[in-house]
């Protein structure tokens, strides 16, 4: 069953396409920055569940909207989960009718892929992903208020990947750092992967508002001198080779032990540099979710 918003969208593009052809299609793909196919495919039923819901969150002072898909047909119960993490000015749906991980998702467990979910939530314009000085916490928001409701969707939590893009890269390959050393309580993250990694040298070099002060760059920020994984999660990183934030992530990919799957394409800082790469990583996900 299509969420209310997956459906009006969804079933008016879908209506759309069928009653006047393709080329209707692509202005409204145009206009709202919809892509038809991935919308044609949600209206008729195709592909994974998209379950979508809000929370008003103590750790973001703010409502939050998180959206859980579940693979066609599968039982959420003891299903293990993904956590998408989204780049900086994103919000919980960027992963889907931006980058359309549900459509890879499809794509990877028709193909023979295990399945396993995929779940999205607001992180906030800023916030890295991080405790921040205002008193705002991401992180304790996924670890402490989605997570136990991924769990009551009936998705393993104990457990879990990530995956992100950007601010959102930062943030996957952070909480496997946290993980690693042993910060994270109510989860494990058991494989990471990020596309576009918003990864900075120094304190002074990174982008306005991400970090609240050298300090906090020093504890939550600086990866690439200190990438904290020790072997003890498996990694994919990948990025453009015109990507900004390519020699930092060279310096990370070169700092990790083992060498980090994937690497270096060509294309920049953008979604379609990015989308290309899911089903090489969701597949690396999948083959860790289900490790014992």
């Amino acid at each position: 069953m299509l969420t209310r918003r997956g459906f009006l969208v969804a079933g008016c593009v879908g209506t759309a396409v069928v009653a006047t052809g393709a080329a209707v299609g692509d202005r409204l793909a145009s206009e709202h920055g919809i892509d038809t196919h991935a919308a044609v495919r949600r209206a008729l039923g195709h592909g994974p569940h998209l379950h979508e819901a809000s929370f008003a969150s103590a750790y973001r002072r703010t409502d939050v909207t998180w959206i859980a898909a579940v693979p066609h047909g599968v039982d959420p119960h003891g299903l293990p989960m993904a956590l998408a993490l989204h780049g900086r000015g994103g919000d919980a749906w960027a992963s889907f009718n931006g980058l359309h991980v549900d459509a890879a998702l499809d794509d990877y467990v028709r193909g023979g892929g295990t399945p396993f979910a995929v779940v999205s939530v607001d992180g906030g314009d800023h916030s890295y992903w991080h405790p921040r000085s205002d008193g705002t916490n991401a992180l304790r928001m996924i670890t402490d208020e989605l997570l136990p409701r991924a769990a009551e969707l009936g998705l393993r939590t104990d457990r879990i990947a990530t995956i992100g893009w950007s601010m959102g890269g930062f943030g996957s390959l952070m909480m496997a750092r946290e993980s690693a050393q042993g910060r994270l309580t109510a989860t494990k993250v058991v494989a990471a992967a990020a596309s576009g990694a918003a990864l900075w040298p120094s304190a002074g070099l990174t982008a306005s508002g991400a970090f609240d002060s050298p300090a906090d760059f020093a504890r939550w920020g600086d990866l690439v001198d200190d990438p904290g994984i020790d072997g003890r999660v498996p990694l994919h990183v990948d990025a453009g080779d015109r990507d900004p934030f390519a020699p930092s992530i060279r310096r990370y990919r070169a700092a990790v032990r083992p060498t980090p799957a994937g690497g270096f394409v060509q294309g920049g800082h953008d979604g379609g540099t990015w989308q290309p790469l899911l089903p090489a990583q969701l597949a690396f996900l999948g083959t860790h979710l289900h490790r014992s």
